[in-house]
């Protein structure tokens, strides 16, 4: 999937709504992707790994 052009140095994208992490290498739907960008509710990491969304309380999301 494309990189959001806020994020487009970002792999892992952080929900604030839901507390659900996107891996943007591997997501597939652009449509949660895009909801996440419209309503700036994004949030990215650093460092940018899946750890430290966890650290943060984030769960990785699941198609």
């Amino acid at each position: 999937m494309e990189r959001p052009g806020r994020f487009e140095h970002t792999r892992f994208l952080g929900d604030k709504r839901t507390q659900l992490v996107y891996d943007l290498d591997t997501w597939t739907d652009p449509a949660i992707i895009d909801d996440i960008v419209n309503t700036n509710s994004g949030l990215c990491f650093g460092p940018d790994t899946l750890p430290e969304a966890r650290n943060r309380g984030y769960r990785l999301a699941r198609a």
